[in-house]
């Protein structure tokens, strides 16, 4: 079963790779209230704490406060942003936002549009008016884990409007386990390449089969600390170490402990990638 859980989350295509030296648009869609416009921010910071020039246009302008909340969400990460309080027309504001960052040089521009849903017929058609308008390297479905049956229905109706590149799970910081996924993958084709795991923003996972497959089924996911173990730097601490055998702890250090134990995410969360079942595929 494991195994063929796995098959299934196979898209059969590679994710979209972008290219240093180049402006790469990256369109993010998905339904109301599925975490899209924090999970631009969360891609974003993503890409911009591994070296990349990032910046991020809200064309959404169907949703009241949303350019308030991109505008606090990157002035809070320091990500550049674009958005526009007087323009009802989102293709005009993704094509302003997008120009604006292409002379700028920027090589990642990510484009957050409003959340719709398959019976508005007019958002779906304003969604292909601003792909249109951006021509997108990638368009990212955002699917919300805890939707469950109804992933498979939402993501082919995007999939018949709109060509869907990759997708990003989110919420599966709570009980969902994100068995939608299977859905949304045979829905569009198209390989998951990030899981939302927190409101934060560096609770952002690269996806990976075998971990989430292993979560689907009950097992711990040791891939996934691992990975934040790495993230929050806990396994370079050579200093720290060298210090203690000479019997010299600081408050300094104590606060730089708590900081990096801090960037793994809650207590909860931890626990659950640690699981007394074990697994043979571990």
């Amino acid at each position: 079963m494991f195994d063929e859980l796995c098959k299934l989350l196979d898209a059969g295509r590679e994710p979209f790779k972008p290219k240093k030296g180049q402006t790469n648009v990256m369109m993010l869609v998905g339904l109301q209230g599925s975490g899209k416009t924090t999970t631009c921010t969360k891609l974003a910071h993503k890409y911009q704490s591994k070296g990349w020039k990032v910046g991020l246009v809200c064309a959404d302008t169907f949703r009241a406060g949303a350019f308030d909340q991109i505008r606090q969400n990157c002035t809070k990460a320091r990500i550049p942003y674009y958005g526009d309080y007087t323009e009802p027309n989102p293709a005009v504001v993704a094509l302003a936002g997008v120009q604006k960052f292409t002379e700028e040089q920027f090589e990642i521009v990510i484009v957050d549009t409003s959340g719709r849903h398959l019976q508005e017929a007019a958002l779906f058609d304003e969604m292909e008016e601003v792909r249109n308008a951006v021509n997108p390297d990638s368009v990212v479905f955002v699917l919300d884990s805890t939707i469950g049956q109804a992933a498979q229905e939402q993501a082919a109706a995007f999939k018949s409007k709109i060509d869907i590149a990759e997708v990003i799970l989110t919420k599966l910081d709570g009980h969902a386990r994100g068995g939608g996924a299977l859905s949304a993958v045979a829905a569009t084709h198209a390989p998951i390449i990030f899981l939302g795991t927190g409101e934060h923003i560096h609770e952002l996972q690269p996806f990976e089969a075998k971990s989430f497959v292993s979560r689907l089924l009950g097992y711990g996911d040791v891939q996934a600390l691992v990975n934040k173990i790495s993230d929050a730097g806990l396994e370079n601490q050579e200093e720290l170490a060298e210090r203690l055998q000479h019997g010299i702890f600081t408050l300094r250090d104590l606060a730089d402990q708590f900081q990096n134990v801090g960037r793994m995410g809650s207590v909860g969360e931890l626990m659950s990638m640690v699981c007394a079942s074990t697994f043979c595929g571990f």
